[in-house]
């Protein structure tokens, strides 16, 4: 391998902006080469410098090691260096001529099962790797099934390690089928297959020379060439306000504007929109972008819109359109999963967060526990620990506009987070899994927070 990478001229600005951006995530199990992978797909790439790579090698030959490590690009911290695995979450930003990518290089440990969650729940792409020579294992269902419980568009099962059962055919036929028959159970829209050897670079950006059965996409070309299906602008409408503007001076004596990122869907001058809980209708009179006037933005746009009539909106409130509101509910059942290392309990008062709304509320019940490895479910456990995906219902102190997680990943999630000390509990998803939750048992009074 060169100890140095090719110079190649940088993305210019205009180039960058016309490019559409990709997040993905990888996952498997411990030792499938998860690192590797990411590592061989910034240098093949081209997308670490110089200096980067001559850290890496010097750090490797420091370990008595031939090559460089690309692993090191992305293990970060002293005890994954140390132990060779991955901790924590690793992000990493690179870009080629056809898109933009950011990335996010998860854990592969069973404890460590909610940085996924961290990691997928923004993600439209999700690598699934996979040890040729181990096959199915139970990480890898676990992964899958919490794909398909984050309604992550797309999945690329990586089979690595090909150069270890000597780049065999049916080695990975049989794995490919294996998985995609268990994830197309779980409602995974789409599989798609890659043999790959991250050490060696087979087929992760350059085709491999000894693979020559396969025919489809390195990694790198279906990661550029994905379908975007993730475009919000078509979805529900909905702005979160994060907050009023109102600035008082001479030169502007009477603005009023509500500003915040649209989560989903867009919005245009003259529609007529509805604000949340309080359920006040009023028209839209201007939208500012960037200090200027437009007549439309759309998801993922920060904007300020301007309203016909004056109504009390602050902070938290959410603004839709009028003909596509969503209910408002004290109630909520969800689909969690529970990353604090305190257990999530029946009773349990919590602040639930969604979007810019903070509220009070209760944990009433948790219906059931989800077994990832064979998706059956514990009826009432009592309590959720670390790790553990469960259906809550929760009450809260105000009526809140949610809508379903399958609708909109944006405004269908929220997460709990304790109010003695601002600790992230447990993130949700409301509505549906793809497990059914198990009827809610009559709960009684509870003392304190009672709504």
């Amino acid at each position: 391998m060169s100890s140095t990478t090719e110079p190649t001229e940088p993305l210019s600005v205009e180039q960058l902006s016309e490019t559409t951006l990709l997040r993905f995530a990888t996952a498997g199990s411990v030792d499938d080469g998860k690192s590797t992978l990411v590592g061989r797909l910034l240098h093949d790439s081209k997308s670490i410098l110089t200096d980067q790579l001559e850290a890496v090698e010097r750090a490797s030959a420091s370990r008595g090691q031939d090559a460089p490590d690309l692993a090191l690009l992305t293990d970060g911290l002293r005890a994954e260096r140390e132990q060779g695995i991955t901790i924590d979450v690793a992000y990493r930003y690179f870009a080629t001529p056809k898109r933009r990518f950011i990335l996010a290089d998860t854990p592969g440990h069973v404890q460590y099962t909610r940085n996924m969650v961290t990691g997928a729940s923004t993600a439209e792409l999700t690598v699934i790797l996979i040890d040729a020579r181990n096959g199915v294992v139970e990480q890898t269902r676990r992964h899958a099934a919490l794909a398909a419980l984050l309604r992550v568009p797309h999945v690329v099962l990586a089979v690595n390690k090909m150069d270890l059962v000597d780049y065999k055919e049916a080695v990975f036929a049989a794995i490919a089928e294996e998985f995609t028959a268990y994830a197309t159970e779980l409602g995974v829209p789409e599989v798609t297959a890659i043999p790959i050897s991250a050490l060696a670079g087979d087929n992760v950006v350059e085709p491999s020379a000894v693979m020559d059965w396969y025919g489809g996409p390195t990694v790198l070309e279906h990661l550029e060439t994905v379908p975007v299906a993730h475009d919000l602008s078509h979805c529900h409408a909905r702005l979160p306000v994060q907050y009023v503007i109102r600035p008082q001076t001479a030169e502007h004596p009477d603005y009023r504007g509500y500003a915040g990122q649209i989560a989903a869907g867009s919005f245009h001058v003259g529609e007529q929109i509805t604000v949340l809980p309080a359920g006040r209708s009023t028209k839209i009179s201007g939208i500012d972008l960037l200090g200027e006037p437009v007549d439309v933005a759309w998801t993922t746009q920060s904007v300020t819109l301007l309203l016909e009539d004056d109504i009390d909106i602050s902070r938290g409130d959410l603004i839709v359109p009028s003909k596509d509101a969503p209910p408002t509910t004290q109630d909520i059942e969800a689909t969690v999963c529970h990353v604090a290392d305190a257990p999530l309990t029946i009773g349990h008062r919590v602040l639930l967060k969604h979007g810019t709304r903070t509220v009070k509320a209760i944990v009433k019940d948790i219906p059931s526990r989800l077994t990832l490895d064979d998706l059956s479910l514990h009826p009432h456990p009592g309590q959720l620990v670390a790790n553990d995906i469960g259906r809550v219902k929760i009450r809260t102190a105000e009526p809140l506009p949610v809508d379903s997680y399958a609708d909109s990943r944006r405004t269908g999630s929220f997460i709990l987070i304790d109010p003695n000390d601002g600790t992230t509990l447990t993130a949700g998803m409301v509505g549906e899994s793809f497990a059914s939750p198990e009827p809610v048992r009559d709960e009684g009074d509870d003392d304190g927070w009672d709504f």
